[in-house]
Parts: structure tokens; C-alpha cells; sequence
């Protein structure tokens, strides 16, 4: 029997995915939340000149429509609709549903991952919750360019059931039993590409973009391993894969919010002009608060909350972060500094 896979939002991203989804020959159900969009000329999305999506993917006006007898629930809205979502889809999943989370946020009231948001709204699916994350631009993957992505449960039958269902000879997915690595991962990167982008807008050179890349990526993996994540996920394709591509692609909103405003231009009035969803913008701050919570020291963070929520000017936060004390590259020397082992 042909799997049958639910899509909802349909939005840039979520529409994108329905290429993949679609190759295995399965029924695509796509919830379009925005109705009128003339699918039946292009059957695909407005942001994605050029595509038409395969005949095996349909749209739907009403998210029970999509999820009904759905074997693959695709979850892909940004992080501030996720909640509602999740509502919208609670009564009319099948008790043995796989929930595919591909959502790069936290929270920022709570602070929690994305699973964690999905296992409170849906609380008969915790255990059934993945996440697929990567360095993956939607454009890029509809296109069927190749791209490379990492499918993460702590049940990794479950990661393997959507590898297999999703996996094409262009969209190639890895498994890996990390969830709160491979999302933390998705959603911190943001952060620092805004950092990036802020940078290469103060024309500080190719130097500093390398350095803040580097340094951001220990700054994820500390805080990542203090929340128990295999520090090693961070190597991977959502932790390195996805910073690169946020930090050095012209696609990337977050490095090109960063762009503006060093280049001058307020955040503010970069989202207003531009009416884009930049989750590092809110990532930033609830980052910048685990880190105080978790006592994991993150500077590249804290000066880019200071840019963002403090008016810091950017050159200025630069400037402190080039001024801080000398440090150990590896942390286990300063460690090794600090308790000596004939104290351990």
C-alpha cells in the first residue's frame, strides 16, 4: 500500500517538500491555507516560480482534508504558528501517525524545542514526533537539486520509516537519535547567521565571517551539550551543514537581515519592508536566555541580543566581542586549567 502523506502548511517550504514527497509515488495532500492561489495552472507556490508539482500531490482547502488517513504528517510552519497547527490537526490524526516536525525555532515564551511544543499539543503522538532538519533551501530542494538532510528521533525505527518514505536520488536523508541536538542545531544557526550577516554588512572581510561561523558553531554545541545533546550532532548536516548555508547563502533571511543592519537599516524596519519571517530575530533572545539559564557562556550571542533588544551599535558589539579576555581554542584545556588533576 502506497504511503499517504499530510503537508500543512503549504507555505514556501512545506510545498517545496511535497517534490520529495511525492517521488516515492504516495498520495500528497497539501493544506493550502491561503485560499486562491490558482493552482490549477502551476500547482505550486508563488515564491517558487517554475514549478509544477507532480500529479500525485493535491491541494486542500481544510487541514482535516489533508491529514485524514494520513501515514506522514508534515508539520511546516514557522515557529509562531506551530502551536496553532498542531490544534488544527489534533482531532483527525491517525493514532499511529509519524509527525514530521520541520520547524527551526524555540519558543520564545518557554523556551522549548520544537518537539516539545509538538508533544504538549499533541500528547497521544509524543513518542512519534521527528525532526528533519539540513541545510536546505526550499527553492533548491523543489528544483531537485541535490541536498542532504538528517532525520532525528530518539526511536530511530521511527527516523527510519521517514527516510524511507522521503528519500529520493536528490533529497538524501541521514538518521540520527539526537532530536534536541539536530533542533537546537536548526534553530541557533539563525542566530548566528544574522551575526554573519551583520558582519559582511560592516564589510569586516572574509576573516571575521570565518571566525564568527567557527566560534558560533562551539557557542551552539556548548549550550547544546548542557541540554543534553551529542555535541557531535553539531558536526553534522543540521549543525555545520545548515550554519555554512545560513551564513554564506544569498537565500538565507537571516543573513540578510543581518546584511541590513549593518549596513544601518533597523530590524524593525527590514520586517516591515520586506514582510519576512526571521526566526533568528526571536531565536536571539530565548537563546540568549537558556544560555543565562544554563550558565553556558555564548558571546557572539549575547552581542547580537545586545544589537537586537539593546541598540547596541553593531560596530561596537564587534568591537567587544575582538576585546575579550584571551581564551583556550579547546575547552577542556581551560578546563584542565581551572582543576588541575591531582584536585579531580
Amino acid at each position: 500500500m502506497s504511503t499517504q502523506i499530510a503537508i500543512l502548511p503549504a507555505g514556501v517550504w512545506g510545498t517545496a517538500l511535497a517534490v520529495p514527497a511525492a517521488a516515492g509515488g504516495g498520495a500528497v495532500r497539501l493544506w493550502r491555507r491561503t485560499p486562491g492561489w490558482s493552482w490549477g495552472w502551476d500547482r505550486g507556490h508563488p515564491a517558487l516560480p517554475g514549478l509544477r508539482l507532480p500529479d500525485n500531490v493535491a491541494a486542500c482547502e481544510r487541514p482535516e482534508e489533508a491529514v485524514a488517513g494520513a501515514d506522514l504528517v508534515i508539520l511546516s510552519p514557522a515557529g509562531a504558528g506551530l502551536r496553532a497547527v498542531c490544534r488544527l490537526v489534533r482531532p483527525h490524526l491517525r493514532p499511529d501517525a509519524i509527525v514530521v516536525t520541520v520547524t527551526k525555532s524555540i519558543e520564545p515564551e518557554t523556551h522549548l524545542l520544537v518537539h516539545q511544543v509538538v508533544g504538549e499539543e499533541l500528547p497521544a503522538h509524543r513518542e512519534r514526533i521527528v525532526a528533519l532538519s539540513g541545510p536546505n533551501f526550499a527553492h533548491e530542494v523543489a528544483a531537485g537539486l541535490p541536498t542532504g538532510a538528517v532525520a532525528a528521533c530518539p526511536d530511530l525505527a521511527l527516523a527510519d520509516r521517514v527516510q524511507e518514505v522521503l528519500m529520493t536520488d536528490r533529497f538524501r536523508i541521514y538518521t540520527n537519535p539526537d532530536r534536541t541536538g539536530v533542533e537546537l542545531a536548526g534553530a541557533l544557526k539563525n542566530v548566528i547567521a544574522l551575526g554573519v550577516g551583520i558582519s559582511d554588512g560592516l564589510n569586516l572581510g572574509d576573516n571575521a565571517r570565518a571566525a564568527l561561523i567557527t566560534r558560533g558553531l562551539v557557542e551552539m554545541a556548548r549550550l547544546g551539550r548542557a541540554m543534553g545533546a551529542n555535541p557531535l550532532t553539531f558536526a553534522g548536516l543540521a549543525g555545520m551543514g545548515d550554519l555554512v548555508l545560513s551564513c554564506t547563502g544569498d537565500s538565507s533571511r537571516n543573513r540578510r537581515a543581518g546584511l541590513a543592519i549593518g549596513r544601518g537599516q533597523s530590524i524593525a524596519a527590514f520586517l516591515a519592508e520586506t514582510g519576512l519571517t526571521v526566526e533568528g530575530v526571536v531565536t536571539t533572545r530565548a537563546a540568549w536566555q537558556l544560555a543565562r539559564r544554563c550558565e553556558v557562556r555564548m558571546p557572539i550571542t549575547e552581542a547580537i541580543y545586545q544589537v537586537l533588544y539593546e541598540d547596541l551599535p553593531p560596530l561596537a558589539a564587534m568591537e567587544r566581542l575582538m576585546a575579550r579576555p584571551r581564551a583556550h581554542e579547546l575547552e577542556e584545556v581551560a578546563e584542565a586549567k581551572l582543576d588541575p588533576p591531582e584536585s579531580r
